[in-house]
């Protein structure tokens, strides 16, 4: 998917929702497990009642292979579902990679060749040929991770070198180098508020991934003032407010009806700033 593409779907569905299926066995509603795969028909239900009112969806791997094959399975069936009933979605497959340079190779083959999906999340810290590979595949994507919403991205993000730059803003200035906005995207925790800002002057035209709205206590309405552009520029991940929403047999009834709520409030944030309409 090409970023004019997806800037298209987010005006065609009023949306910039992202909907992150971090599917954990041990909390979908008990009446699933006894499905022949209760994480592949909880998503089902999920995707199903919010994909009109999202833009992408977001499999955290963890949760599938901490579940062995049977997990891995799971995920393997849910993109196919997702592509097969809903192919205009942005599907992103959050699995923070990055290792030397044909350890990628086999990374991006696994998630590019294999599965097809449009972007993987990476880690930067081994530098650009650990992440070239990735880069290796027109229309799909790298989201680096630049600023991200724990508590413990005080670590090391925001220490500043004898120069006063941050971690993250050389994450920023040198991988731009790496890949234009036509292929990489930069994750960017809503937790960081004004610091959006620090980040735009840096990569102004770039897609952010943005996990931390809900659960985690990020704002949306800062996440836009500060870090929309004029592409919008922002993929807002909701994971357990979604998600979660009921644990009974309505839970994919509740999750269409919050991704519904955040659908209605990502409008009204593009109506402010990007002058969206209804037309």
């Amino acid at each position: 998917m090409t970023k004019q593409q997806l800037f298209e779907e987010i005006q065609k569905k009023q949306s910039f929702l992202c909907v992150g299926l971090d599917s954990d066995i041990k909390k979908i509603p008990e009446h699933l497990l006894d499905a022949d795969d209760p994480l592949y028909t909880f998503n089902k239900g999920i995707i199903d009642a919010t994909a009109p009112y999202c833009v992408a969806y977001k499999p955290n791997l963890a949760f599938y292979e901490s579940m062995g094959l049977k997990g891995w399975l799971a995920f393997e069936k849910t993109v196919a579902y997702i592509r097969q009933r809903y192919p205009q979605h942005f599907v992103i497959a959050d699995a923070k990679r990055g290792d030397i340079g044909n350890t990628s190779e086999m990374y991006a083959r696994s998630f590019f060749d294999q599965m097809k999906l449009d972007a993987v999340t990476v880690a930067p810290y081994m530098g650009e040929d650990s992440v070239k590979p990735f880069l290796l595949y027109p229309q799909r994507w790298v989201i680096l991770l630049a600023l991200t919403s724990n508590k413990g991205s005080y670590d090391f993000q925001l220490t500043a070198d004898d120069k006063g730059e941050r971690l993250f803003e050389k994450v920023l200035r040198v991988s731009r180098e790496w890949a234009t906005d036509e292929q990489m995207m930069y994750v960017v925790g809503a937790t960081q508020g004004k610091l959006f800002e620090e980040v735009r002057r840096i990569v102004p035209g770039h897609f952010l991934l943005v996990p931390g709205v809900g659960a985690q206590g990020g704002s949306l309405e800062e996440v836009c003032h500060y870090g929309m552009n004029k592409e919008c520029g922002l993929l807002v991940n909701s994971s357990r407010g979604v998600i979660y929403a009921d644990s009974g047999e309505n839970y994919a009834i509740a999750a269409g009806e919050e991704a519904r709520k955040l659908q209605q409030e990502m409008k009204e944030m593009l109506d402010k700033y990007l002058k969206f309409t209804d037309s």
